[in-house]
């Protein structure tokens, strides 16, 4: 079988919308700042928001995936990349995460009870990827071609799985509320 290779840089290409809602906030933030901050003050906020912001879409940019005959290498965007070995994998499926909007990524399961998600291999609303089924299909293939049926174990559910980006949300959100309850309460 052909080597597969998915990178972040054919998946993630900021769009006109995306650029126009950036622009957008930074406006946002650069008013508000100069109105509560000054003009120096604010002009390092923007600094450091574009720094981050940048950093952030650089190694999304530069993270890929390559699924070969000795494993699957992975890249977060730093460094050459980490191979894990047919031997270490034990499962591989599909978390599906909803919220805002519906996100799909390809995640292994490791012989040390690890999970990773795979890079420039994911299917969601702003990024959309027709041929996402297809692909996860091909690794799986690769998967069941390099390892003895005895080693695919699926693993059980832990209580990660149950937590969704809408659950942590509302929890942090009420932790956040009663600390800030408790410091009134206390100064009062």
């Amino acid at each position: 079988m052909n080597e597969l290779s998915f990178r972040g840089k054919d998946r993630y290409r900021p769009s006109g919308p995306h650029i126009a809602a950036v622009a957008f906030l930074f406006v946002i933030e650069g008013t508000a700042a100069a109105y509560k901050l000054g003009p120096a003050p604010t002009w390092c906020l923007i600094a450091v928001t574009v720094v981050l912001g940048g950093a952030g879409f650089l190694l999304t940019f530069r993270s890929w995936t390559t699924v070969g005959a000795e494993g699957i290498t992975i890249c977060w965007g730093i460094g050459r990349g980490r191979t894990y070995p047919w031997r270490e994998i034990r499962w591989i499926d599909v978390r599906e995460s909803t919220g805002n909007e519906t996100s799909r990524a390809v995640r292994m399961f490791l012989a040390s009870g690890r999970r990773r998600s795979l890079p420039g291999l994911m299917h969601s609303d702003t990024y959309p990827s027709p041929d996402f089924d297809e692909q996860f299909h091909r690794i799986v293939n690769w998967w069941e071609l390099s390892t003895d049926p005895a080693g695919r174990v699926q693993p059980r559910k832990q209580f990660r799985d149950r937590l969704t980006p809408t659950v942590v949300g509302i929890v942090v959100t009420l932790l956040i509320a009663v600390v800030v309850g408790l410091v009134v309460l206390a100064q009062s």
